[in-house]
């Protein structure tokens, strides 16, 4: 790929302060001069608002014809309405890895030189959605009934992602975490697919395994052991927010979601509307999953520079937006950044 040749891509603003953070990060972009070309979409609540979709057909085509997108934060109705938009983008164009990675950038915080990389799983488990209502005690809907299910072809593969991710990034370790103790059968076929995996890289990588507690536990008393780690849908879910709450929350947080044929970056938090539109949002894991899709590309020469700019800034401590202890507007910290980056 050349560094001249412009790269099809979907942008999708989001719901809340997701306009107004993909527009900082578009700047930013701008400013480095990445090769994206826009086609912009709508999702969410803006997709309902407009068409009465929250994934328009529209959308759907575009991701499906450039092959990438970056996404800002979408409205999910909580215990109602329509399902999850990002589950569904997952299961639609078969994005069956969830990259998050988790790095200090801020100093002085209660963990010091984190670097570590969650790979969940993304189509199976319970967040397969498998649920359904059956009368008890005179109620018609007494009790919730929710399901999960692994399959041995899924677990290969997002282990499999895992350890060639070790690989091609000079990481030392990978991590299976499970709960095979207790949910024998679907978290014991993910370890037994993991070992299985974990076999064709000894010598290269080194595997370990933690039932799913004990991780959790351990990323707090001694995250710096942790390299990458592997698991399923729903401990991934949970292990990636308690990883970035280590380095300062979900506003450095980045993730990425990776098929055979796409990949969409994200911002994993929410679209947070009670701050939408007065300028208090941070655009860094907007923009931190920008890196991650250029480097996706084979830019890492751009990454890099947003990266460092990214870095110096932050270690700075000069300018900061709130969630970060700082006072900075998201367009205080947009016109900083590009500062940083000329």
């Amino acid at each position: 790929m050349t560094n001249s040749k412009t790269i099809p891509a979907t942008l999708i603003p989001g719901d809340g302060i997701g306009p107004e953070i993909m527009d900082s990060v578009v700047e930013i972009l701008d400013a480095v001069g990445a090769p994206f070309a826009w086609e912009r979409h709508i999702a969410g609540m803006a997709g309902v608002d407009a068409v009465n979709d929250p994934l328009p057909k529209d959308t759907i085509e575009s991701i499906r014809k450039t092959g990438l997108a970056l996404k800002g934060p979408l409205t999910t109705p909580v215990g109602g309405g329509f399902k999850s938009i990002n589950v569904t983008m997952r299961q639609e164009f078969e994005l069956y890895a969830n990259l998050r990675p988790t790095k200090t950038i801020i100093p002085g915080g209660r963990y010091e030189n984190i670097n570590l990389v969650i790979v969940r799983e993304n189509l199976e488990g319970y967040y397969a959605a498998m649920e359904n209502t059956i009368p008890a005690n005179g109620d018609p809907k007494g009790i919730a009934l929710s399901g999960g299910y692994v399959s041995r072809k899924e677990c290969e593969r997002i282990v499999r992602f895992a350890f060639e991710y070790a690989v091609k990034n000079d990481r030392k370790k990978v991590t299976l975490v499970h709960k095979a103790n207790i949910i024998k059968q679907m978290c014991g076929m993910f370890l037994e697919a993991g070992r299985k995996v974990a076999a064709e890289y000894k010598g290269k990588i080194e595997c370990d395994e933690r039932i799913v507690d004990a991780c959790s536990m351990q990323l707090v008393t001694n995250p710096w052991q942790f390299d990458v780690i592997v698991t399923t849908n729903l401990f991934g879910d949970i292990l990636s927010d308690q990883a970035a709450g280590l380095v300062g929350g979900l506003g450095m947080a980045p993730g990425a979601n990776i098929g055979e044929k796409t990949a969409i970056f994200e911002a994993v938090h929410g679209s947070a509307p009670d701050i939408a539109g007065k300028g208090l949002a941070n655009p860094l894991a907007l923009l931190l999953a920008a890196v991650m899709m250029l480097r996706h590309v084979n830019r890492d020469d751009l990454a890099d520079r947003i990266d460092t700019a990214i870095t110096k800034l932050i270690t700075g401590g000069e300018v900061r937006t709130r969630d970060l202890g700082g006072t900075a507007s998201t367009q205080d910290l947009t016109a900083a950044l590009k500062q940083a980056i000329s």
